[in-house]
């Protein structure tokens, strides 16, 4: 079903679709972790909760496109080093949203930030080592 849908949407389409995506998430990413920080009812509301799931699932589905699209290998070279750097992004999540004090909370945000900053620096140059 995967390849019917690549061979149904150009590649162009694809990615352009992926980053915006990418840039959705990391945005309601920081909106969250603001919430937290302020603790923010808005945090517990269903949507929020759901909605980010719906995002992060649709930029994975997009990004297995393309990489089926260009036939790489996740487990090796860039796209290997965005996996890792996508683990080290949840987990920093995951201590930003659930952390029970602001010092844990602040060290996760700078985490997933870092994090994310290192993914869309080798998703645009390519490299393991970007910078």
């Amino acid at each position: 079903m995967l390849r019917l849908f690549i061979s149904c949407v150009s590649f162009g389409t694809l990615k352009s679709l992926h980053i915006i995506l990418a840039y959705a998430t990391v945005g309601s990413f920081i909106v969250r972790a603001v919430w937290s920080l302020t603790d923010n009812e808005m945090l517990k509301a269903r949507w929020v909760k759901i909605a980010p799931h719906g995002i992060d699932t649709l930029l994975l589905v997009l990004g297995v496109a393309m990489a089926l699209n260009m036939s790489l290998s996740p487990v090796a070279g860039w796209l290997g080093a965005k996996l890792l750097g996508l683990l080290a992004y949840i987990g920093f999540g995951v201590l930003t949203l659930r952390s029970p004090n602001r010092t844990g909370k602040i060290a996760g945000l700078v985490g997933a930030l870092l994090s994310v900053g290192y993914i869309f620096a080798v998703a645009f140059t390519r490299s393991v080592w970007p910078f």
